[in-house]
């Protein structure tokens, strides 16, 4: 452990980073800032060599951070058998539900199985992805073991959460404060010391199972109120009320309350995947989190209220959507970001084709819809005009990036579907989603 400890301080440690997406690339970005060399290691050829050329594939990260990254000591491969050279190896790649919303880990899985046959004595083990309570100790320890090794006297594992939060202005990597569990206190004092080079604030709790379970409560918190402001948006519209005037009048109370906002749904790779990792590691000791999946049952049937009140202002217009021009305003899952992962704008969008409108869309951020598992679309974003605008039947505000000229499109919009309160309410083409 001394020697692990000591070339953290001087910073002579190599670090390995798993997953070069949203996640491993800021991360990598601050690793290196803080003096350390970093292994990336990624299956996919293309992303591999677009870092490796100073090029970024995510929006929020530039090329100069991506060159500034290489010249301090980054290189991206897709070769496994380098996890012998790295002191430390930090896994951050994918965990989503399968096709019955249940855990799925198999991109880990395939991760450790390519780590495993190049595992060597003193190195640090760390898993960021998002889990159910235990997947530390009962997934990834075994594999240490099965390498011939002992956590906590020749190797060691922690669970720290990934926070990182795309686009946010306010927060980054390094002044986000980082939760970290440590399957024995040696294992602790290995991985606090390693993020506490590059993190401002490290929060150090009793086990994995303690830090995996604060990662979900984190979003959950966020999906419950949310679910709750959705909820509480159809109750004021069937009122006749502003559901943002409402809010926007609460959070001038200076405590106990937090203001969320309404959207037409919810989207990103955490909050609408991590309650199902909850409720299904619940289900293990016999208890049913109702609470927790009515949230996720509003959040989720959002994309399908944004249609019918779709239909309806079409409707007062004497007009059909079947057959009706449609343009989808913002793809991304929210404000000035390309990441498009669980975005509610796409399940929008396949309801509305299913129902026979012609579907477009205008995303500053996502200029050709990308190859998506679950999502088909050969889009191209149009561009924003008087003439396009007000040649479609309807034009549903669904992702409220900055980009966007909200006087031109208020103007020459014939129908407007606002899912975010950006548009004055009372105008009869305006209509509240």
């Amino acid at each position: 452990m001394n020697a692990l400890l000591e070339r953290i301080d001087n910073k002579t440690a190599i670090i390995g980073i798993f997953g070069l997406g949203y996640v491993g690339i800021p991360l990598g970005v601050s690793v290196t800032k803080a003096g350390f060399s970093v292994v990336g290691f990624d299956v996919v050829h293309q992303r591999v060599e677009q870092l490796n050329n100073g090029v970024s594939p995510i929006k929020h990260i530039s090329d100069s951070d991506i060159v500034q990254m290489s010249n301090s000591g980054f290189e991206a491969t897709t070769d496994f058998s380098r996890v012998s050279e790295c002191d430390a190896l930090i896994i951050c790649v994918p965990t989503p539900l399968n096709k019955t919303r249940e855990p799925d880990l198999g991109i880990v899985a395939t991760a450790m199985d390519s780590i495993l046959p190049f595992m060597r004595e003193g190195q640090l083990l760390s898993l960021e992805s998002t889990t159910w309570p235990g997947t530390t100790r009962q997934v990834l320890l075994p594999y240490i073991e099965k390498a011939g090794f002992s956590v906590g006297e020749n190797y060691y594992l922690v669970y720290s959460p990934e926070r990182e939060d795309p686009g946010n202005q306010n927060y980054t990597t390094e002044t986000i404060p980082k939760v970290i569990g440590g399957h024995t206190n040696e294992c602790l004092t290995v991985g606090s010391a390693l993020y506490g080079t590059f993190i401002e604030t490290v929060v150090p709790v009793s086990s994995t199972e303690a830090s995996e379970l604060v990662k979900l409560l984190e979003n959950i918190h966020r999906s419950v109120n949310i679910g709750l402001v959705n909820e509480m948006k159809i109750v004021a519209d069937a009122m006749g009320l502003d559901i943002f005037e409402i809010i926007n009048a609460a959070k001038t109370k200076p405590f106990g309350f937090t203001a969320y906002y309404p959207g037409p749904g919810i989207g990103g790779h955490c909050i609408p995947v991590d309650p199902f990792y909850l409720t299904w590691k619940a289900r293990e000791y016999g208890l049913h989190t109702h609470f927790i999946e009515l949230a996720g049952e509003i959040n989720a049937s959002m994309p399908g209220y944004v249609v019918d009140k779709t239909v309806r202002a079409l409707n007062e217009v004497g007009k059909s959507l079947k057959g009706a021009r449609v343009l989808a305003l913002g793809i991304a899952y929210k404000r000035d970001i390309d990441d498009m992962r669980e975005s509610p704008s796409v399940y929008v969008m396949e309801l509305l084709r299913e129902w026979g409108a012609e579907v477009a869309y205008c995303d500053p951020n996502v200029p050709v819809f990308p190859n998506m598992r679950d999502h088909k679309f050969n889009l191209k974003s149009v561009e924003l005009n008087p003439v396009t605008i007000a040649g479609f039947d309807a034009v549903i505000l669904l992702t409220d990036h900055s980009d966007f000229d909200y006087d031109l499109i208020g103007k020459h919009a014939s129908v407007l579907v606002d899912t975010r309160g950006k548009f004055e309410v009372g105008s009869d083409r305006v209509t509240r989603a």
